[in-house]
């Protein structure tokens, strides 16, 4: 029998309690409000594994309506209530969905059921991940895979009753869902915020034990005046790289908080890898060691040369139930039940994984293959250095030109002086033909910095320039 996660998080709430929005629910509070919820929910006509739009404006509202959807028997989909009308519309129409729930009420969407979906059976959640192509894909978690993480996780940090877990992550993404839903089980208090600055997070920041939030979220604390945190015990961070001298900041910042660095996708449930502190003396630039549960391999691609590199694929109990509506897109993600991250890693001899960067990522210069990341984490070393971010441009000649945009800390910094800088510390090949200063690196929908979104915004403007 499936165990549910509504389940399992409201027989564990104990002392949990929800804050954001001016609102502080307690654990009877919120079970409460899961219960009226569900109970309007079924009133409604809702089915069994029938799919349900909960609006999402990071508030605990937001909270409610998972647990409520789940009570239900419904599956939930998160959805931004400021997405764009085609946003929208895409994800009604793609799944279906003839009911809505916004702020803890029910809107009624269509009067037509969805269709039967077998693939939904003990399904929890679906989510919408924009893929290489710009479509979205509708990645279906149950809820056992789920739990799972979960417990594993539990088992990883040992949260408490005496915990205030801050997260300014929008629960639209899986982060930001597992750190609420893991601090609420081990019966902290949760403090979502909804959305992230540095004068929305500078009061709550001084509360609270553990921060979660992504390596661009850090760099701006750490480029800010430093804040007060006297309490904050744990940092959970990942989504993104966190680079090599980005940590070292946050331990001036913070020395008496420990950070963990996670890797996973939302198809593998999250967090299949983690950097503990205790690796990170010789670990920085890795992804650490697999969780408890999970196992990975190296299939050899001839993007790698050497054995101990290739493309990361990820057994775990975890793993999506499959893609919403597409079973060959599902076959074609997995082999012998590894997904298929798409990410290369190398394997290093002290048992660490590092990724060398994304198999779509792979520029083909002149003949050679550059992994960005790697570029992409050497120049951030560099003082003068906030992020940079590499990418290619089409070329006449080389097939792919090399280009870099980088935020500065220091404005008097030359392109010159970085390439100077940089030509003693990597291959001439892996040198940036171009870099562009700008003000700060364009992001994605998840808050990560977007490699397609920079390298259209430079061949727009080396258009403009001809």
């Amino acid at each position: 029998m499936t165990t549910r996660l509504e389940a399992v998080v409201l027989r564990n709430l104990g002392g949990g309690s929800l804050q954001g929005n001016g609102l502080h629910l307690d654990a009877n509070e919120i079970a409460d409000a899961v219960s009226k919820l569900a109970r309007d929910l079924k009133g409604c006509g809702v089915m069994a594994s029938e799919p349900v739009i909960l609006n999402i404006r990071n508030e605990p509202s937001d909270v409610i309506g998972f647990l409520a959807i789940w009570s239900a028997g419904a599956v939930a989909v998160p959805l931004h209530a400021g997405a764009v009308a085609a946003t929208r519309e895409m994800t009604v129409r793609r799944t279906g969905a003839r009911l809505a729930v916004d702020s803890g009420s029910v809107a009624s969407l269509g009067i037509t059921a969805p269709p039967l979906r077998p693939l939904l059976d003990g399904a929890a959640l679906i989510v919408f991940t924009s893929g290489s192509t710009g479509v979205p894909k509708g990645v279906v978690l149950g809820h056992q895979g789920f739990v799972t993480k979960l417990d594993a996780l539990s088992a990883l940090f040992s949260l408490g009753h005496s915990d205030v877990v801050l997260c300014p992550l929008q629960l639209t993404f899986i982060f930001g869902m597992w750190v609420t839903l893991l601090g609420l089980m081990s019966g902290a208090r949760v403090v979502l915020l909804p959305k992230f600055s540095m004068e929305t997070i500078g009061e709550p920041l001084r509360a609270c034990t553990t921060l979660a939030a992504v390596p661009t979220m850090l760099k701006m604390i750490a480029a800010s005046e430093r804040p007060e945190a006297p309490r904050l015990r744990r940092i959970f961070t990942g989504g993104e790289s966190l680079g090599l001298t980005l940590p070292a900041r946050l331990k001036e910042y913070f020395p008496q908080a420990e950070y963990f660095d996670l890797f996973g996708l939302t198809e593998t449930g999250s967090c299949d890898f983690c950097l503990s502190p205790e690796d990170q003396t010789t670990g920085l630039g890795t992804i650490g060691r697999p969780l408890s549960g999970v196992e990975f391999r190296l299939a050899r691609t001839p993007l790698l040369s050497s054995e101990n590199e290739g493309e990361l694929e990820i057994l775990t109990p975890s793993r999506m139930l499959g893609y919403l509506d597409d079973p060959q897109l599902t076959h074609d993600s997995f082999d012998a039940q590894y997904f298929k991250t798409g990410d290369l890693a190398r394997l290093r001899p002290d048992g660490l994984v590092q990724l060398v960067g994304r198999s779509k990522d792979i520029i083909s210069r002149g003949g050679n293959k550059i992994a960005p990341l790697e570029s992409d984490n050497l120049f951030a070393e560099h003082p003068a250095v906030a992020a940079a971010l590499c990418f290619g441009i089409p070329h006449a000649g080389m097939g792919e030109a090399l280009h870099m945009m980088v935020v500065l800390r220091s404005p008097a910094t030359t392109e010159e002086e970085l390439r100077a800088w940089a030509a003693l510390r990597i291959e001439k090949y892996k040198l940036p033909d171009k870099i562009h200063f700008e003000e700060a690196l364009p992001l994605g929908r998840t808050g990560k910095a977007d490699r397609r979104a920079a390298a259209s915004t430079i061949m727009a403007k080396l258009a403009a320039q001809a």
